[in-house]
C-alpha cells in the first residue's frame, strides 16, 4: 500500500518476562496446555501462487489463493482438503484486473445460506490505488459462480479492500477498509482523506440492506477480522485517534445497530504510519479471543486477550511471541475456551519462521512450535489457520525462497500431554 512502512524492532522484551511467564504457567497443574508437532503436506496450487485463505466447513477445509495465469493475468482458485487430500484446483475467476497485494487478499468462504462465497478486489480506470471490491457465489459448490457484485456504491476512484466477513441473520455480511473521503465531496469540500469502516450484508441477489458506516477514521491499511459470538457478531480492526494511536478496536451488533468501536486493549502505540498488521478475532459461545502486533513504545509484541461476555469486556492480554516478531497473526478457538496463536518471528535479517502457541484463557501458554522457516519480506504474505475435521490445524503460508513464489501447507496435529 501506498502509505504504510514496516514496523522494526527497536528493542526486546528481557529474558526474565519470558522465564517469569514460563514459571507461572508451570504452577498451576490444573491448564492442559497442548503439544503442537507438525508436518507438511503437497499443496495443491501451482508455481507463481500466493495470498492463501483457509476457511472451513463440516468436515472440509477449503484453500483459495491467487496464481499467475499464462498471459500475464492472474486465477483466483480454491481447493477442498477432505478426507486427508487435496481435490483439483477450481477456478473462481481469471482477469488481468485484479488488484494483487501482499497485505490485502481475496477469500473463499461457506455462508450460511449452504453457498460458498468469495470475493476479490479489482483495479478502476484510474489505476493505482483506485480498486474496488467484488463478491460473487456459487450455490453449486464452486461449479458455477454468479455475476459479481460490489458492495460499496460511493463510485470514488479510491481504495477499498482489507474485506472481513460474517454471518448476519442467515446471509453473510461483508466488513471493508473505504477510502470515499479521499476524494472531495460532491458539495465542493475539501477531501478528508481518512479510511473508514463499512459494512454490508449480501444476500442470494446481491446486497441486502444499506452501507453502514462503522467506524468513520481507522487505521490505513491493516486487515480486519470477524468471529459470531453467543451474543451476535464481532469485528476488530485497527483504529486511528486524531493523536495518531492505533491500537485494536472491537465493536458488536446489537439489535441490529453496530457498537461504537472500544480498545480491546489500551496499548497506546503512536505512529505515523500503517504497520499493516492487523488482528485476529475468534469465538466459541461467550468466549471470544483476540490477538494482534504493537509496537507501542518501539518494543514489538504479539499480544493475546480474552473475553467470557461476548466481547464486552476483555482481561489483560498476555505476551505470546518469543521476542522479536513480525506479526501477521492468526487465531483459533478450540472447545474448551483456549486459542492457538500463529505469527511470524523474526530471526536474523531477512528470515523469519512462522510459529505457533497454545494459550489458556487464563493467560498460561506452551512452548512454541516452528511450522517453517520464512522472510519477514511483504511477498511473504501472512499465514492462515483453520481447524481440519479430525481435530488438527491446518496452515498455510506463501514460499518466496524459490524462483518463483508458492503457497505450502502444514498439518499441525495438537496432543494433550
Amino acid at each position: 500500500m501506498g502509505r504504510d512502512v514496516d514496523i522494526h524492532p527497536m528493542r526486546r522484551p528481557s529474558i526474565l518476562t519470558f522465564v517469569l511467564a514460563a514459571l507461572l504457567g508451570a504452577c498451576d497443574a490444573g491448564a492442559p496446555l497442548l503439544t503442537l508437532s507438525s508436518r507438511e503436506l503437497p499443496s495443491p496450487s501451482g508455481p507463481d501462487s500466493g495470498e492463501p485463505f483457509l476457511s472451513a466447513s463440516g468436515d472440509t477445509v477449503f484453500l483459495s489463493w491467487l496464481e499467475r495465469s499464462e498471459g500475464g493475468s492472474h486465477d483466483l482458485r480454491f481447493a477442498r482438503f477432505l478426507g486427508g487430500a487435496w481435490s483439483e484446483p477450481a477456478l473462481i475467476e481469471r482477469s488481468d484486473l485484479f488488484f494483487v497485494n501482499w497485505a490485502d487478499f481475496p477469500s473463499m468462504t461457506p455462508g450460511p445460506d449452504g453457498a460458498l462465497w468469495a470475493h476479490w478486489l479489482e483495479r478502476g480506470a484510474e489505476g493505482g490505488y483506485d480498486y474496488g471490491i467484488r463478491v460473487t457465489r456459487s450455490s453449486d459448490g464452486g461449479a458455477t459462480w454468479s455475476e459479481a457484485w460490489t458492495p460499496h456504491e460511493d463510485g470514488t476512484p479510491t481504495e477499498h479492500g482489507f474485506v472481513a466477513s460474517v454471518p448476519v441473520d442467515g446471509s453473510l455480511g461483508f466488513i471493508w477498509l473505504d477510502g470515499r473521503s479521499f476524494a472531495p465531496s460532491s458539495s465542493g469540500a475539501p477531501a478528508r482523506e481518512e479510511m473508514s469502516l463499512y459494512f454490508r450484508a449480501m444476500g442470494e441477489a446481491g446486497p441486502t440492506g444499506p452501507e453502514t458506516l462503522m467506524d468513520e477514521r481507522v487505521c490505513d491499511c491493516c486487515q480486519t477480522d470477524a468471529a459470531v459470538a453467543a451474543a451476535g457478531p464481532v469485528v476488530v480492526y485497527r483504529d486511528r485517534s486524531p493523536e495518531e494511536i492505533r491500537d485494536i478496536y472491537v465493536t458488536r451488533l446489537e439489535d441490529g445497530v453496530w457498537t461504537e468501536g472500544r480498545p480491546v486493549h489500551a496499548d497506546g502505540w503512536e505512529t505515523g504510519a500503517c504497520p499493516v498488521n492487523g488482528p485476529a478475532v475468534a469465538a466459541r459461545d461467550d468466549q471470544v479471543a483476540v490477538a494482534w502486533f504493537t509496537a507501542a513504545e518501539g518494543v514489538p509484541h504479539v499480544k493475546i486477550a480474552f473475553s467470557r461476555d461476548s466481547a464486552r469486556r476483555f482481561g489483560e492480554p498476555v505476551v505470546v511471541d518469543d521476542g522479536n516478531p513480525a506479526g501477521r497473526v492468526d487465531l483459533l478457538m478450540l472447545e474448551d475456551g483456549s486459542a492457538l496463536v500463529s505469527w511470524l518471528e523474526r530471526t536474523g535479517g531477512e528470515w523469519a519462521e512462522v510459529r505457533m502457541r497454545h494459550v489458556a484463557p487464563d493467560g498460561q501458554f506452551g512452548e512454541s512450535l516452528s511450522v517453517s522457516t520464512s522472510s519477514s519480506e511483504r511477498a511473504s504474505g501472512f499465514p492462515r489457520m483453520v481447524r481440519a475435521p479430525a481435530g488438527e490445524v491446518l496452515v498455510a503460508w506463501t514460499d518466496v525462497e524459490g524462483e518463483a513464489p508458492r503457497i505450502r501447507v502444514a498439518l499441525v496435529d495438537l496432543v494433550t500431554p
